[in-house]
């Protein structure tokens, strides 16, 4: 960078550049008079995250690359051209709230620029108002600009971080499956050793269909277990291999199979009343082989369901095979859905859910794609402000206009000093990579696209996010969708 006390800049530089197309020769030898020139090297940096914004830059050559500053990471935002859109000027306009530089600038090309301080905006505004109003057109198309590619790269940073959640989810029924197979297999070639082993103990016809009978007795009970404590469940399993020690077989799995699935030391005796010592010793391991793979047949079943339920919840969560449009949709199931695919962080904390659902809560019509990120960030933001064993509370209710959803944590809470700034861009309070993207401030435009309503209240041990959702909707125009967007 090269900067020069003498500005080597004429009024002829200045003629061509879109936001000062208007200026007289006096006004724009007045720029010049109280500007510092600066040169810029491509690549060389012109703003630094964080530095004090206080100044507005005019590019007399070359362009700007702008990177906002997202957890630590520099993302590209925009580039400052001589055109329509940002009129060849950047940095601090008049009437900006920006304190700091949110972000890094970068000369594209060999840049030469005039660099105003803000103490000259007061006179600059007298000397000329209609070119400060002008200045601030720019300023809102840029608004503009960084709040379309803000939503861009929330969705897709929101889209990464759900996909790594339902990576998650996905890999524990995987895993089971692969699991299971493998002991499915092992089972089975273990059933031709012991079949002969029965076959040979001379086991009847009759003796095995009376075990037939008792199997299918038991395998509700097998598929759904009685409810136990761990120290309950250790005790009945205790009984069985103290009763199966007494008859000669000290394998403890099979006392965990039989327990697992339903059977009593009862069970077991009528099955062995008629058989001899070697029979019995030869059918009992049979036996656990048998209800053993049907025990792996309804896990693996189970398994799969999970997986099916997961990608069912994604389909309606991302609102696939449906169009952009108003449509009538379940919140019950959106909500649903989108704590089965953040099931995973609920288990992490052991978090404790509660759900008290309106029992009679109609379809609300709605953006469901961009409603289902409401509902992903906001009880997304309640996990995190949770710290272990906390509690999640989702609640329903409805009247004769609106659906109301209340989201609470029993978390630390929002600190005064803040609540009123959380819906505001780029606001965040947490630390680099966490999150899901999608701030509070597109929330709060999701909800008002719905002309709904979002209310927070906060205090330690209590916070609740309240959205009201009207029970019927006029549909937009097609432009006013497309510009909200």
């Amino acid at each position: 960078m090269n900067q020069d006390s003498m500005s080597p800049v004429t009024i002829q530089d200045l003629k061509p550049i879109v936001a000062l197309s208007e200026l007289s020769d006096e006004h724009l030898q007045w720029l010049i008079d109280h500007s510092d020139y600066l040169e810029y090297e491509d690549g060389d940096m012109i703003a630094k995250f964080g530095m004090p914004a206080d100044v507005m830059w005019i590019a007399l050559s070359g362009e700007v690359n702008f990177y906002m500053n997202i957890n630590g990471r520099q993302v590209y935002y925009f580039t400052f051209s001589n055109n329509n859109v940002s009129g060849g000027v950047g940095g601090l306009l008049p009437y900006s709230r920006m304190k700091t530089f949110p972000g890094y600038s970068y000369a594209l090309g060999q840049v030469r620029a005039l660099r105003l301080h803000k103490d000259h905006f007061p006179e600059l505004e007298k000397l000329n108002p209609d070119f400060i109003q002008k200045l601030i057109g720019y300023m809102t198309e840029r608004a503009k600009a960084f709040a379309t590619t803000q939503l861009q790269h929330e969705k897709v940073d929101a889209l990464g971080k759900l996909a790594a959640g339902i990576a998650h989810e996905l890999n524990n029924p995987a895993a089971a499956i692969r699991g299971i197979s493998a002991d499915l297999s092992n089972r089975l070639k273990r059933n031709y050793e012991l079949t002969r082993g029965l076959l040979d103990s001379g086991i009847s016809p009759a003796d095995i269909d009376k075990i037939r009978d008792l199997v299918k007795s038991r395998e509700t009970a097998s598929t759904e277990p009685k409810k136990r404590s761990a120290m309950k469940q250790m005790e009945y399993e205790d009984e069985i291999a103290e009763w199966l020690q007494d008859h000669g077989i000290t394998e403890r799995e099979l006392a965990e199979t039989f327990s697992e699935f339903g059977f009593s030391i009862e069970d077991l005796e009528n099955m062995t009343a008629n058989l001899s010592g070697t029979a019995l010793v030869k059918m009992l391991p049979w036996l656990e082989n048998l209800v053993g793979s049907q025990k792996i047949i309804y896990d693996l079943d189970h398994a799969s369901e999970r997986i099916s339920d997961l990608v069912g919840a994604i389909k309606s969560h991302v609102h696939m095979d449906r169009t952009s449009d108003l449509q009538p949709t379940d919140i019950h199931q959106d909500l649903e859905n989108t704590l089965t695919l953040l099931g995973f962080k609920l288990r992490e904390k052991n978090i404790e859910l509660k759900k008290n659902f309106y029992c009679d809560l109609p379809r609300i019509p709605a953006y469901v794609g961009e409603l289902n990120q409401v509902w992903t960030n906001l009880i997304d933001n309640a996990i995190f402000a949770l710290g272990k064993n906390g509690t999640l509370t989702v609640e329903t209710t409805c009247d004769k206009k609106n659906a109301l959803i209340s989201i609470k944590d029993n978390g630390g809470g929002i600190p005064p000093d803040i609540l009123s700034r959380i819906f505001d861009p780029f606001f965040t309070t947490k630390k680099m990579g966490e999150g899901t993207g999608i701030g509070l401030d597109i929330v709060n435009r999701i909800v008002k696209r719905h002309n709904g309503e979002i209310k927070v209240k906060s205090k330690p041990g209590d916070t609740e996010f309240q959205i009201c959702l009207p029970r019927e909707q006029k549909e937009e125009s097609k432009s006013t969708n497309n510009s909200a967007a």
